[in-house]
């Protein structure tokens, strides 16, 4: 149970004691700084603790944001300084200091007044400092001032800015306008109830499945519960964050099941559109799993971008994008032609309704091609004018970039050759292998472009992905590996082998979104046994040519149903094993705000 340590002589009619207690904290006093130091360490080492002076004045939420956010080991607002497990030795050295300074002060160790923020000054590492806005926090030091701040605080509707602040900052037209002006209130109803985000969480997944499942009827009344359940399902996806955000439910679990989530709710649909065109004997499964191919590497182009800190530098583009961000109307156009998730979602629900799900899947490539082509040449005009880098900032940016392009064995044996490609080398192989199966199919042919995709994907990252494109290289593996397996597939003309190649590259996506979390997480790179173990992107490249050049178009579908079971349960039992050890194990909790909602 946490704890409040309140320094200091008590204030009559200070309510300071029972929001302290509203919050969650066992309150405990201490008349003299000596005291304070003595209860701190009395606190078990696993508990977040927080001195609090006993002058504060200010609003609850104000105490909430800046005591119990679990996402920083040390905290701080005027008045008050908390700190989690991660934190407590740097709280208690700076506490021991200041007592030993004061003590030198005061003669007798005992000066008290003031005592939160001389420690927090004191402190020897950095200190989350909450935005308040209109909140208020002080610490009055005679009868008026307490007087003028009971009033700043009466002037400030604290429910308000608190509901105000549970929507992210920076969303899409859609979201921001159509759904988060009644979701937010969903997410105070949940709160008060005693929900969970992970919960929310949980029931946005469970009513897109619904959604995808009135989908696979084919009927149009199931298309349009579809189309309504997937909106819904996008209202508690807003709300399980917002939640997260109006009472400081932040989490390092509830962060990875959210994106993953999101990924699984799409897919989903996706099949369970295809199904339900099936039904009406139209074939639609190419295009969906071209949505999920364009959609993949739309997201790990944002990555690798983000991760080679790209974006970084100035240059004619990003001056053009500033001063466009100043025109107020060009913003909410940017943010919808880009198709984040709640365009996309509004989108994908209405065609669903009122269209056929070949006719829906068309305008979501289209819109999605578009996307993609407007933010990666934006990203490439601003990369091509970015200074070098180097040091340590750097040399992070080539390892996340080598995590995500998930090399495997064939990639490491290769490196013997010495060569040197970067992106250069990524995009000549990527070119090779899927035309190759383009113009011949499922042939030796095919096969023997993939040995070449196998040496030039091992000289893209023989030096460190250092350059000003080559946080190319990972999109373009994933461009290749998806798009051979899309292509090999259709070649085949049998029932199941697009089903099946939908599977596949469905599990290996998943592992891809997967480094992505852990990364952005900072716990690394899944293990280097698991790349092994499921082959790298260019060991499951080769062994997809070679399967479709060596067995019959029925076999080749039972070999793609095989190897994409095998692939989800490695990856699956992996990642689960490791997000649930994670959250036990009381990493630091993060809340990724991703894509765009």
């Amino acid at each position: 149970m946490p704890t409040a340590i309140l320094t200091g002589p008590p204030v009559p009619g200070s309510s300071l004691e029972g929001d302290l207690r509203s919050l969650g904290f066992d309150v405990r006093t201490a008349a003299r700084a000596a005291e304070a130091e003595t209860l701190l360490a009395g606190v078990p080492g696993e508990d977040r603790v927080a001195l609090v002076d006993t002058r504060f004045v200010g609003h609850v939420h104000a105490l909430r944001l800046g005591l119990t956010d679990p996402r920083f080991p040390l905290s701080a607002i005027p008045g008050a300084v908390t700190a989690q497990r991660s934190g407590r030795q740097a709280l208690t050295r700076a506490m021991a200091r200041e007592n030993s300074a004061s003590g030198q002060r005061a003669g007798n160790g005992t000066l008290v007044e003031g005592l939160p923020d001389r420690v927090t000054a004191a402190l020897d590492t950095d200190v989350h400092r909450p935005e308040l806005g209109s909140l208020v926090a002080a610490v009055p030091a005679d009868p008026q001032a307490r007087n003028e701040a009971r009033q700043a605080v009466a002037a400030v509707d604290e429910e308000a800015v608190r509901l105000r602040s549970a929507v992210k900052a920076r969303d899409g037209f859609f979201t921001t306008f159509c759904v988060s002006p009644y979701s937010r209130h969903l997410a105070r109803w949940c709160a008060r109830r005693g929900l969970t985000p992970n919960q929310v969480t949980t029931a946005s997944l469970l009513t897109a499945l619904i959604a995808a499942g009135c989908a696979a009827t084919g009927t149009r009344a199931g298309y349009v519960a579809a189309g309504v359940l997937l909106l819904a399902s996008f209202v508690l996806d807003c709300a399980d964050g917002q939640l997260a955000r109006y009472s400081l439910q932040y989490s390092t679990l509830g962060a990875w099941l959210d994106a993953t989530f999101d990924r699984a709710k799409e897919y989903a649909f996706y099949a369970g559109l295809a199904l339900g065109a099936a039904r009406d004997g139209d074939d639609v499964w190419a295009l969906a799993l071209g949505a999920i191919i364009l959609q993949s590497c739309r997201h790990v182009i944002d990555f690798s971008f983000a991760e080679g800190r790209a974006g970084s530098a100035g240059g004619p583009a990003a001056a053009l994008s500033g001063r466009l961000d100043r025109v107020g109307w060009t913003v909410w156009v940017r943010r919808m032609i880009v198709l984040p998730i709640g365009e996309r979602w509004a989108l994908i629900a209405v065609l669903t309704a009122v269209t056929t799900p070949r006719l829906t899947f068309w305008v979501l490539l289209a819109g999605c091609a578009f996307a993609a082509a407007y933010t990666t040449a934006g990203r490439v005009l601003r990369s091509v004018r970015r200074p070098a880098t180097d040091g340590e900032g750097a040399a992070r940016a080539a390892r996340a970039l080598a995590d995500l392009a998930d090399g495997g064995p064939l990639s490491a044996l290769a490196h013997r050759f010495r060569a040197r490609g970067g992106v250069a080398a990524a995009a000549l192989g990527a070119v090779l292998v899927t035309g190759s199966a383009l113009v011949w199919g499922a042939g030796w042919q095919t096969v023997l472009a993939a040995l070449a995709y196998v040496i030039c994907s091992a000289a893209a990252v023989g030096r460190p992905l250092t350059g000003r494109l080559d946080w190319l290289v990972p999109p373009l593996f994933r461009a290749a590996e998806y798009g051979t397996v899309l292509v090999l597939a259709a070649d085949a003309e049998v029932n199941g082998a697009l089903p099946a190649a939908y599977g596949l590259v469905s599990a290996v996506a998943y592992h891809h979104y997967d480094t992505v979390y852990r990364i952005r997480g900072d716990a690394g790179a899944p293990p280097r046994a698991l790349v092994r173990a499921i082959g790298g992107h260019e060991g499951r490249t080769l062994a997809v040519a070679v399967l479709a050049a060596v067995l019959t178009a029925s076999g080749f579908t039972v070999a793609l149903t095989a190897l994409a079971v095998a692939v989800a349960l490695v990856v699956l039992a992996e990642s689960i094993r490791f997000w649930v050890a994670a959250h036990q194990g009381d990493a630091p909790a993060v809340h990724d705000e991703g894509e765009p909602a």
